[in-house]
């Protein structure tokens, strides 16, 4: 009895300082984890707090039919990308990379990936169904969007702060980022990174991390 007790009070310390212990590294500067940035605009209310750029409203459609808005991912860290299914050039090598980021976080109900198509009129939830399909989608976990056109321009630029547009020269007839952009579990943009690049796909596989150990510890205020 004494033992299981004392193994108990162990596992209880280890959970009570484990937090404290990433926040250490975090901070001290001696890993590989560094603070992340927070991106676009921003200002400070009457009471001085920093109010940061969030991705704004959105209501799309996904590869089931279903209403998909931005409200379905609170409080999960995500990534976003931009494409479309007949894409010829860097969607493939994008999507390769996003399914390591699924498969390498599969097992975490608190993150997921989104893929918005440029290309709506084509994209139907048929399309995306079979797309999702192809590529070995996580049902529930990766979630492909269509919707209204402008909609989408218009978040993409304004939301993401990444290109999404037609372009009758490009290949395939739209043109949109190679960026994989993370967002944390209030809505906010925390990095961009090459969605063709296998580097950068490692490097966001440690910002990823950052983000969920920020659960654990509060993000340090800067000194006045």
């Amino acid at each position: 009895m004494q033992k299981s007790n004392r193994k108990k009070a162990l596992i209880l310390i280890a959970i009570l300082l484990v937090p404290s212990l990433l926040y250490l590294l975090l901070s001290t500067g001696t890993n590989n984890f560094k603070p992340l940035l927070i991106y676009g605009p921003k200002e400070v209310n009457e009471s001085g707090d920093t109010l940061y750029h969030k991705i704004p409203n959105f209501s799309f459609v996904d590869q089931n039919g279903d209403k998909f808005a931005n409200t379905d991912l609170d409080s999960n860290i995500y990534v976003a990308s931009f494409f479309f299914a007949t894409c010829p050039t860097i969607c493939p090598k994008m999507v390769t990379n996003m399914l390591q980021v699924q498969d390498r976080f599969s097992d975490r109900d608190d993150f997921k990936l989104v893929s918005i198509t440029v290309n709506p009129e084509h994209d139907t939830p048929e399309v995306l169904k079979q797309y999702a399909k192809d590529v070995h989608a996580i049902e529930n976990k990766w979630s492909f969007l269509t919707g209204d056109k402008d909609d989408i321009y218009d978040v993409a630029f304004n939301g993401y702060f990444v290109s999404a547009q037609k372009d009758s020269v490009a290949p395939g007839g739209f043109l949109h980022s190679a960026n994989i952009i993370l967002v944390d579990g209030k809505g906010r943009v925390r990095g961009y990174f090459d969605g063709t690049s296998a580097s950068e796909t490692n490097d966001l596989f440690d910002a990823i991390e950052i983000l969920l150990v920020e659960r654990y510890v509060p993000r340090k205020k800067k000194r006045k």
